[in-house]
């Protein structure tokens, strides 16, 4: 498969949370490892995040679209206002943003950024944010090549189980 291959990319339905909810749990540890070294990273029991997919896709908080590869689920994006404190309306946020690891680097990233991007516009949102590990540079590197500027003044540390992780926002403009 090339990086020049297309992904279909549509909302979410009810039926799908539980493959966002696996893809999810196999791609977390991926995407942390780099930011926690030689710490294992807990995952959410399987059915606490489908749980948390399914009312996310029903009540559309945040708005979430999948990318796929024939039928089958291979990425996924949650998309909404932003969370932080203090944002005008117009401030979206890409809540999560996760491929499957053997789908990295062949699109499926800016196939669900370009989703969001557009779901957001709909909104009204003029501006996004995301929050993303310091050491995570895969992620890194991949909003900064979509535009995304790190706001260096807003890094952060936050919990995922026992483990902490330092987080930076990055942000850009819509248009």
């Amino acid at each position: 498969m090339s990086s020049t291959t297309t992904y279909k990319v549509r909302p979410a339905t009810l039926r799908d949370a539980k493959a966002i909810a696996e893809l999810h749990n196999a791609t977390v540890r991926e995407a942390f490892q780099s930011a926690v070294m030689d710490t294992p990273i807990p995952l959410m029991p399987l059915d606490k995040r489908q749980a948390y997919w399914r009312e996310a896709i029903e009540y559309a908080e945040p708005q979430v679209q999948v990318a796929l590869d024939d039928d089958k689920i291979v990425g996924f994006v949650g998309f909404d206002r932003s969370r932080d404190k203090g944002t005008p309306p117009t401030m979206g946020e890409i809540w999560a943003i996760y491929v499957a690891q053997p789908y990295w680097g062949k699109g499926v990233g800016l196939a669900l950024w370009d989703a969001a991007r557009e779901g957001l516009q709909e909104e009204g949102c003029t501006h996004v944010s995301i929050w993303v590990p310091i050491a995570n540079d895969r992620a890194l590197r991949f909003h900064d090549l979509a535009g995304f500027k790190r706001e260096l003044n807003s890094a952060k540390t936050v919990a995922i189980g026992p483990v902490k992780v330092e987080e930076i926002r990055l942000k850009r403009a819509l248009a």
